[in-house]
């Protein structure tokens, strides 16, 4: 039942409060990004889980999606969008769309476009629905990331790469501006490591290691499985 003069009712106070709650305990693990932190309380991580694990979307662990992929945790996420720096307006490519959440917290964060790429049809179906159709500044596309042909010579000023490789494939720093950005899980043999390229005007590129991630394999190739 709506409350008077404005105010919220039990419902809305409810998802305030876990709101708050989530944040506080991103908090506690380390993640300081206050604008990344924003963006992860006014995008609600359950409305992208699937429904019989909603009660967990809270949580900071890593949920079992459909063709055998995950849904990363989210204090990996945060750490991911935080070596990202997303300034508004930037054009981003992503690879590895899941069901779509980074992908809203992406354009929430003021991507002026994300282009996503998800090896799964059923995931990619997913995520469009969950984006809506008022999310312009998204779409998603059925495609094998890790391919050169799927970038198409594109010019990205972000690219993030939802997983863990061994090797990049050359063709990905290549599709970044003077100044981009690439952020990506490196495995080690030990486990994988957060890495962050960037792309200068002589089209060099630094790169810098991060912390270790929990953050599953990306797997070449456009999946047959519907």
């Amino acid at each position: 039942m709506p409350s008077e003069a404005g105010e919220p009712d039990e419902a809305g106070l409810a998802e305030a409060t876990g709101n708050a709650a989530f944040v506080l305990a991103l908090r506690e693990r380390g993640v300081r990004d206050t604008a990344v932190l924003r963006a992860m309380e006014r995008v609600p991580r359950e409305r992208f889980a699937p429904p019989a694990l909603r009660v967990h979307a809270r949580r900071d662990i890593a949920l079992p999606l459909a063709c055998g992929q995950t849904m990363t945790a989210p204090s990996v996420v945060a750490a991911m969008l935080g070596a990202l720096d997303i300034a508004p307006g930037v054009r981003v490519l992503e690879i590895g769309t899941g069901t779509g959440y980074v992908t809203a917290l992406l354009a929430r964060l003021g991507a002026a476009h994300v282009r996503s790429l998800e090896r799964y049809e059923g995931l990619a179906r997913a995520a469009r629905t969950h984006l809506g159709p008022d999310l312009a500044e998204a779409s998603v596309e059925t495609a094998d990331g890790l391919a050169a042909e799927a970038v198409r010579g594109g010019s990205y000023d972000r690219i993030l790469v939802n997983g863990s490789l061994a090797a990049l494939p050359p063709h990905l720093p290549a599709a970044l501006k003077s100044g981009g950005r690439l952020v990506a899980g490196f495995w080690t043999g030990r486990g994988s490591r957060l890495v962050t390229l960037t792309r200068d005007a002589a089209a060099a590129f630094a790169r810098t290691e991060g912390a270790a991630l929990r953050l599953g394999p990306l797997t070449p190739g456009r999946a047959i499985a519907p």
